[in-house]
């Protein structure tokens, strides 16, 4: 049993720190209040070959699991940069997933290698406003004619909408009341955002201004069939292949985001003096801090132990889930204490500490609600009656 990172492990995260560095705090305060795209970091992300961290080696990636994407993601939001750098380039790490192990060799050939090398990006279209995280019942339709589908509805929290070229898009191909269950008659797309048939509207929100969010709406948007991935009516069990990735790498970011906060938090509270002693000589400061460290460590265990068992094919969807669940609540709670740490200056943001809290948020509400986590380790674990 090993703890420890390899030398490569080590070599990545060292390689994205020095990246990160190039876009220090005051890049990331000019993002937070203007919003933008953080365009440079992902166009250097994407020329020194990391957009494709997880991708097969034969359309461009590096091969690499999604342990030494969980080291990439977690740097990236350690950085300083937390979610807004992490969520401008989530989406090329775990969210084709369902292309790299459901798509034909001519779809991945042809869809995966701009995205890697950060000529097109992609949004990920599967909530809708009507059916929350009960994915079974959105209501997107794709009616096929011919060899084209045209995709008629709306999502919700679609993030990087407005400056996408591309879209993975889940839509209902068989009316539900036709299927033997809700979950069937869902088909996967990944094409081409045609605005000519799709409304974007942005959402505004208390965070992560970098990084957009959107409400969509699609007319008649036309989709070649051979964009369609796998078979059709099984998308919905194609999406689940990502989902657990998905719920590790936003862990990582979590404990991420977490460990930044509590390093301004301690560093201040050895700067700050008053009553002639640096205010964390006081055990009211250190003890919540030192608390905050633990907390982060145990999650980061966890989202280990859930990649690890990913990447050797075993089962993680306990783990996966427990990772989330606990790093966001640590997350939140290392930003919030170093708010409280900063005192009145915690609230300005050229502190920086107001803006970790309000993203760690993100960690605790997407891409599924601690409640539900705690439903599903309740139910698969535990072996408790499903209570909803």
């Amino acid at each position: 049993m090993d703890f420890g990172y390899t030398r490569e492990q080590e070599a990545i995260r060292d390689a994205i720190a020095k990246i990160c560095a190039r876009l220090g705090d005051d890049y990331w305060l000019k993002r937070d209040r203007e919003g933008g795209f953080p365009e440079e970091l992902h166009q250097a992300l994407a020329g020194a070959g990391w957009l494709g961290i997880a991708m097969p080696e034969a359309y461009g990636g590096s091969g690499l699991g999604i342990t030494e994407a969980a080291i990439m993601m977690q740097a990236i939001a350690e950085s300083g940069a937390g979610f807004s750098g992490a969520s401008a380039v989530h989406m090329n790490i775990f969210g084709l997933n369902p292309v790299v192990v459901f798509g034909d060799h001519a779809q991945k050939k042809r869809m995966l290698p701009p995205l890697i090398a950060g000529k097109e990006r992609a949004c990920f279209a599967v909530t809708e406003p009507d059916a929350g995280l009960d994915t079974a019942r959105i209501k997107t339709r794709a009616e096929l004619r011919g060899d084209t589908y045209y995709i008629s509805g709306q999502k919700v929290w679609i993030s990087t909408a407005q400056i996408a070229e591309k879209i993975l898009l889940l839509a209902r191909t068989t009316p539900i009341e036709d299927c033997a269950k809700p979950s069937q008659g869902l088909t996967l797309f990944y094409t081409d955002l045609d605005r000519a048939h799709v409304d974007v509207h942005e959402i505004e929100k208390m965070g992560r201004k970098a990084v957009d969010s959107n409400q969509v709406f699609f007319d008649a948007m036309p989709v070649p069939a051979a964009d369609r991935i796998g078979e059709q009516g099984r998308g919905f069990e194609y999406i689940l292949h990502g989902m657990n990735p998905e719920r590790i790498l936003i862990a990582a970011e979590s404990v991420g985001l977490g460990r930044c906060a509590l390093a301004r938090a301690t560093g201040y509270a050895k700067e700050r003096v008053v009553f002639n002693r640096p205010i964390g000589k006081n055990q009211g400061i250190q003890h919540p801090l030192a608390a905050n460290w633990m907390a982060l460590e145990a999650a980061n265990l966890m989202v280990f132990k859930a990649a690890w068992l990913y990447d050797s094919g075993k089962p993680c969807g306990a783990e996966a889930n427990a990772a989330k669940y606990l790093a966001g609540e640590a997350s939140f709670d290392a930003c919030q204490q170093a708010v409280m740490t900063h005192g009145g200056y915690g609230y300005a943001k050229e502190y920086h500490v107001e803006r970790y809290l309000r993203e760690s948020l993100i960690g605790r509400i997407a891409p599924v609600s601690p409640q539900l986590i705690l439903c599903f380790i309740a139910e698969r674990v535990l072996g408790l009656p499903k209570s909803y």
